[in-house]
């Protein structure tokens, strides 16, 4: 049997070389991406290609202004729908259902967590599509991905939520209630607010799924290089317009490519950081 000394020492190498290794992949993918992406500007001027609204890669225009504007609305719809919706299920399962209620739920929710975005995809054809052509147009819209998408991050916001909700002390409800606090009042205004950090992790996870979401996306949005402007609208994202077209890309349109996921990962970093900040001053402030 080895010493503990030795074993704590092991373990701790082991963490510390893994943790390295996980960095150093993605430093890998950043420069692998960074260097496909790169010689884009050489011919394209940034600025035409941040904001430029043409993409037909036929006459070298690369302009993904409307790609970064579809990413935008449907993450931000499908966030709007998600968060109340997924921290009202996280309450109902921590806090007010029976017991026998979340034996029932939660494998269920935690089930929805790892169905294939294909598969989300398909629903969305069959269904919501179909209900959405009922208002105009042909379904395939922001719309249809903004309601897919929120179906896609629920499960992740409620499993992170419930767990924070779960991991505050009794003894804040105990003491809550014995002051005279309604259970919800000490929902409300103890439980969400000591589990605001878990609360927010999953928001912030969640978020980062449905920008980075693709096959979903191409299924359901229609894919169309214009700036949406009704919820009815077809609209291409960042991720579809990488998938769609990096099976026969060459040359500058490949590189185009890499930019336009180089231009993602800044957008992911920009609102992933933008979602800690104000998690980080709420917690001040409380």
């Amino acid at each position: 049997m080895l010493p503990r000394y030795f074993t704590d020492k092991l373990a701790k190498y082991g963490v510390l070389i893994t943790a390295l290794v996980s960095i150093l992949v993605l430093l890998a993918i950043a420069v692998f991406i960074i260097q496909g992406g790169l010689p884009l500007f050489s011919a394209v001027n940034p600025f035409d290609f941040l904001f430029g609204q043409s993409w037909s890669p036929t006459y070298d225009e690369y302009g993904i202004l409307s790609m970064i504007v579809g990413s935008l609305l449907v993450t931000l719809g499908s966030m709007v729908i998600a968060v109340p919706l997924g921290i009202a299920c996280a309450i109902l399962l921590a806090e007010v259902a029976p017991q026998r209620v979340r034996n029932l739920l939660r494998p269920a929710v935690e089930l929805l967590v790892g169905i294939p975005s294909v598969v989300y995809g398909l629903v969305g054809i069959m269904v919501i599509v179909p209900a959405i052509r009922n208002l105009g147009g042909t379904g395939y819209s922001v719309l249809a991905a903004v309601l897919v998408l929120s179906i896609m991050v629920l499960p992740t916001i409620i499993s992170i939520s419930e767990d924070s909700l779960r991991a505050v002390p009794r003894t804040y409800r105990d003491g809550s209630l014995a002051l005279g606090a309604s259970q919800w009042q000490t929902i409300w205004h103890m439980l969400l607010p000591a589990a605001r950090s878990g609360v927010g992790a999953s928001i912030v996870l969640g978020m980062g799924r449905a920008i980075g979401e693709t096959m979903a996306m191409i299924m359901v949005i229609g894919n169309a290089v214009i700036i949406p402007t009704s919820p009815l609208d077809p609209a291409r994202t960042l991720t579809g317009n990488i998938a769609v077209e990096i099976n026969y890309a060459a040359g500058l349109h490949e590189n185009a490519l890499f930019a336009t996921g180089l231009v993602l990962l800044i957008l992911i970093l920009i609102l992933n950081s933008l979602a800690t900040l104000a998690l980080k001053r709420g917690e001040q402030h409380a």
